[in-house]
């Protein structure tokens, strides 16, 4: 049984509201990363961080795609090999007015699945042969909503820009050690330690905190904004829970290179708990299912 949440058109513009505040935020800490630099080395120290980091970020920014893609050994396949899953996202590709994803399978035996690329028009959705697998086509489609809802929000994008921020603050923490406090005083030769020590530990971690906090509320809004594309809260509710029972069977190993795109999946690959859930990309997968049905819920109120 399907449920008609909201028109597409609806949550694009509701997602961009949201994008809104995303940007928002990353101004502020923008903000703070120019007047934390201007303090720890003035003009000149900043100016090279900031462009060396941006240099860095330039390059994953726009080949995010292809890192992620051969990371977890993922390879693109044709309508004629998967006619199904070339459907379904034809479907919604359709329905939301955007144009249609590269398609790419990955040979991971856990399910899973991601989107990537920096923007509509060069985005690809990859889906693991486990997934495949394990649903059925209803939260299949559920499934492929949520990541087409990543691209249309434009949730590269801000991850790119995060990670760049977060790369400034530690360049910044990196200069501090030759850099002199106060606007770059020629009086003053060597850093106060106790506000190097204070830079060193809080400025990659202050960025990294905010880069995951923004990651888990792009999750929230996936699964609502794929719910209102599908027009089925349910479907997602139900794939979710046999992901998550099937990521904990089957974890990615630790030291494998696959985890390198974990933060991009719909749900956690790696298996963990207590202090390292703080730190996780993703929300806990109950207050996900749990909000979906509440989702479902409304339209009968």
């Amino acid at each position: 049984m399907t449920y008609p949440v909201r028109m597409p058109k609806e949550f694009l513009l509701h997602s961009h509201h949201n994008g809104l505040k995303t940007a928002a935020l990353l101004g502020l800490l923008t903000a703070m990363i120019l007047a934390v630099g201007y303090w720890l080395g003035g003009s000149g120290g900043l100016v090279f961080a900031v462009f060396l980091s941006l240099a860095l970020n330039a390059g994953s920014y726009f080949f995010s795609d292809k890192l992620a893609l051969r990371a977890m050994r993922a390879q693109p396949v044709s309508e004629a090999e998967f006619p199904a899953l070339y459907q379904i996202v034809r479907e919604l590709a359709t329905t939301a007015g955007q144009p249609m994803p590269r398609l790419y399978v990955s040979p991971t035996l856990q399910p899973n699945a991601f989107a990537t690329g920096r923007n509509p028009q060069h985005a690809a959705v990859a889906v693991t042969t486990g997934i495949t697998q394990l649903l059925d086509r209803r939260e299949l489609r559920a499934v492929i909503g949520h990541e087409l809802s990543h691209v249309y929000n434009r949730d590269i994008l801000i991850s790119s820009v995060a990670a760049a921020l977060a790369g400034i603050v530690t360049s910044l923490a990196q200069l501090a050690i030759f850099l002199p406090l106060g606007g770059g005083s020629d009086d003053d030769d060597s850093p106060n330690p106790a506000g190097l020590l204070l830079m060193l530990i809080l400025g990659p971690l202050a960025a990294t905190i905010i880069q995951l906090a923004i990651s888990r509320n792009r999750e929230y809004q996936a699964d609502a904004d794929g719910a209102a594309l599908t027009r089925d809260p349910l479907a997602l509710a139900s794939a979710l829970e046999k992901i998550q029972y099937g990521a904990h069977r089957l974890p990615l190993p630790a030291d494998n290179r696959l985890t390198s795109a974990a933060h991009l999946m719909i749900a956690n690959p790696l298996r963990g708990g207590g202090i390292a859930s703080l730190f996780s990309t993703h929300p806990p997968m109950e207050q996900r299912v749990a909000r979906l049905r509440q989702q479902a819920g409304a339209v009968y109120r």
